[in-house]
């Protein structure tokens, strides 16, 4: 077998570039088979495709790639495909480097109203997909803001709505909102996030028979993300948010959602002792803890509800017990 070395410039490579179920893939003014039949599909996504781009450009060599010669004069790729199509996907305006899309932005509208994220993502990823999302979640009196204005905080015309709800769908799909946007950026629909939000707003209703003026704003998608396969009651668990609500010791009113959907209290940033009541429970214990009975100095105790919040107990002198920290770890670990 003869090896030649040859330069192929990539105006040559991408000349009678195509790439259809009838034709194949080819290029190099139709003589080279980018894909027979033993060469796999196209995987080099994001990083990897985008690095060979960027190698191209700043004059970086790339690693040889194997032409085989045919019996007709022609080519087929015989190693060397992925670093191949990015190329030429690059150059058929498939894709483009997401930094440089957003420096161009950013430059030319340094001197107008400053873009928020949200607009600046929509720049590099045109096309049918985000037209059809913008007209569910960017519109006056679209979709978005009929179902959820009194859930979603934000202005409208600035993506706000739009932002938050890729935000969900992509914590859904374990990806970021760039991921997302870049993986439908040339579906031909919004379908998939139409239908997710839907989803999610029909849930919220299920569970919450009043919406009330905290509810705006909460992380709506990524609750239904975590907890739509729980089983909850409506009838209870309205009856336990106008109770929390007259809690004087929930200090964080909107955390009662999330704390109903996930039982754990940390979400209602439950009042805690102030000094003057730890200092009244040292002092009436004599320094020892209430649980190993061993004598501590104040700055080595925690202060802890006796009667536990859950169970009716309140944040108040004649409730606040004080416990070495070890004794107090071990006790809320339990």
């Amino acid at each position: 077998m003869k090896i030649e070395l040859t330069q192929v410039s990539v105006k040559e490579l991408i000349e009678g570039y195509k790439d259809s179920a009838e034709e194949g893939v080819v290029g190099y003014f139709g003589r080279l088979n980018i894909r027979p039949a033993f060469q796999r599909e196209f995987i080099y996504q994001g990083k990897q495709r985008d690095d060979v781009i960027r190698t191209v450009n700043k004059g970086f060599p790339l690693n040889v790639m194997y032409w085989v010669k045919t019996e007709d004069g022609n080519f087929e790729l015989l190693d060397g495909q992925q670093r191949t199509l990015s190329i030429c996907k690059y150059c058929d305006n498939q894709f483009s480097l997401d930094e440089e899309k957003l420096e161009w932005f950013q430059v030319i509208n340094t001197a107008s109203l400053k873009l928020a994220d949200q607009e600046l993502r929509n720049a590099m990823y045109t096309g049918p997909w985000l037209t059809e999302a913008k007209k569910r979640f960017s519109k006056s009196g679209c979709l978005a803001w009929q179902l959820a204005s009194k859930l979603i905080n934000g202005n409208i015309d600035r993506q706000d709505y739009l932002e938050r709800v890729l935000s969900w769908i992509a914590d859904r799909d374990k990806t970021t909102i760039k991921g997302y946007m870049s993986e439908h950026q040339h579906d031909t629909n919004a379908v998939d996030l139409e239908q997710y939000f839907r989803n999610v707003i029909s849930w919220v209703e299920s569970l919450f028979k009043k919406t009330r003026s905290i509810m705006k704003g909460l992380d709506w998608g990524i609750f239904y993300n975590k907890y739509k396969d729980n089983k909850y009651d409506p009838d209870t668990m309205e009856k336990q948010i106008a109770k929390l609500l007259l809690d004087d010791d929930v200090t964080c009113k909107k955390g009662i959602y999330e704390y109903l959907l996930s039982g754990n209290e940390k979400f209602l940033n439950i009042r805690a002792f102030s000094e003057s009541m730890k200092n009244e429970a040292y002092q009436r214990q004599n320094g020892i803890c209430s649980i190993c009975k061993k004598n501590f100095d104040l700055e080595d105790m925690e202060a802890d509800h006796i009667i536990p919040w859950s169970q009716g107990g309140k944040t108040t002198s004649e409730n606040c017990q004080m416990l070495c920290r070890p004794c107090n770890r071990y006790k809320s670990d339990k």
